[in-house]
């Protein structure tokens, strides 16, 4: 396959389905990836991609995945997420084990497998999608924040570790995005789930779409390394300016 590829994480909804779209536009062939097939399959026949199942916490669904991959030229690694909002002293090791399988080991498992092609494209990009959670703490949230943070510094680490190989990374850490997060966070509560946006005017998946999509179309020497973006209406990770 000569066409510039992408392979996009967590596509089957939110900033996933969003950077998919937005990477087609740009002549990528996109591979999505997500445990929801049914969605997957009709996003991948919208732009023109490749819908593989994919579960990042599982090692044989990666494998399976990553071989199915015939190049690979940009890796989004988006799958990821938070389940639960408890102080240490409550907090559920399940949920924790989620969070580090789905953020940290997910992360691993996909660059890991992908690096070898990456390399041989000859000028590969890894985008991380962390959050402002991966450079702050907030009450309740260590178990989410602790993930982002490790997520944060294994693709960091990187940065050095390639540093002379034709692969660029860059770590995106939005803030507020009005996705399905706060849902899955919150095991499917929609009233506790809107109350994280009400009265501010969070990001969208579009938006941070948007920045992937400018990133990837940097020539080779440009590395944009650490793109932090928030709402206007957001400071710091628990810091809302809220109206109403």
């Amino acid at each position: 396959m000569s066409t510039r590829t992408a392979v996009v994480t967590g596509a089957s909804s939110g900033i996933g389905e969003a950077t998919a779209r937005e990477l087609a536009k740009q002549g990528y062939h996109v591979y999505v990836g997500a445990r929801r097939v049914d969605r997957l399959e009709k996003l991948a026949e919208e732009i023109g991609g490749t819908a593989l199942q994919l579960d990042v916490t599982d090692e044989e669904s990666v494998r399976a995945f990553t071989e199915a991959v015939e190049r690979c030229d940009v890796l989004v690694n988006n799958a990821g997420g938070a389940k639960g909002l408890a102080p240490v002293l409550e907090a559920d090791l399940d949920d924790w084990r989620w969070m580090w399988e789905t953020n940290v080991l997910g992360t691993l498992r996909l660059t890991k497998a992908l690096l070898p092609k990456l390399i041989e494209s000859g000028d590969g990009l890894i985008v991380t999608v962390t959050s402002v959670a991966a450079f702050s703490v907030y009450d309740n949230g260590s178990g989410y924040t602790s993930a982002k943070h490790a997520q944060g510094v294994l693709h960091r680490t990187l940065r050095g570790e390639l540093l002379g190989l034709p692969v660029r990374l860059t770590e995106i850490a939005p803030g507020a995005v009005e996705t399905e997060f706060s849902l899955v966070r919150f095991g499917g509560d929609e009233e506790r789930a809107a109350k994280v946006y009400q009265g501010i005017d969070p990001l969208v998946a579009q938006d941070i779409a948007e920045i992937i999509g400018f990133v990837a179309s940097r020539p080779p020497h440009v590395d944009l390394d650490t793109i932090v973006v928030k709402p206007r209406d957001q400071a710091e990770s628990g810091r809302f300016a809220r109206r109403g």
